[in-house]
């Protein structure tokens, strides 16, 4: 009778298993990778949107307010405005935004990703 190999009945089970845990953790890992370049995505439309509206109101004729202009166009775009400075008689905004990524899979719940932008209206009179 040939009794090579019984000693290692059951080994390749072991292996799979390894495997099988490693790719579940690289999914894991990519899933949450995709969420955070979303969020920093999102996060930097909200602060362009929200830098071109705010730049737009200060040299609107009907006025307008920069800054609540600037907060509903980072929200419309899934952002929170951070800050704002863009007064009133300047042709410049610069705008921060803030996106929260959610709950990521393997490192539990981050912090906001903040992005910035700036326009400025050229042709204009500050």
């Amino acid at each position: 009778m040939n009794d090579r190999g019984h000693g290692e009945r059951g080994s390749v089970t072991v292996v799979a298993a390894g495997l099988l845990a490693v790719c579940v953790l690289l999914a894991m890992a990519s899933a949450d990778v995709t969420r955070v370049l979303m969020a920093e995505d999102r996060a930097q439309t909200a602060a362009d949107a929200a830098a071109l509206a705010a730049a737009e109101a200060l040299v609107s004729p009907s006025g307008g307010d920069p800054h609540a202009v600037a907060s509903e166009y980072a929200a419309a775009n899934g952002g929170a405005l951070v800050s704002c400075t863009c007064a009133p008689g300047t042709a410049e905004a610069i705008v921060e935004t803030a996106v929260p990524p959610g709950p990521l899979l393997l490192l539990g719940t981050p912090g906001t990703i903040t992005r910035r932008a700036r326009a400025v209206v050229g042709g204009a009179t500050p």
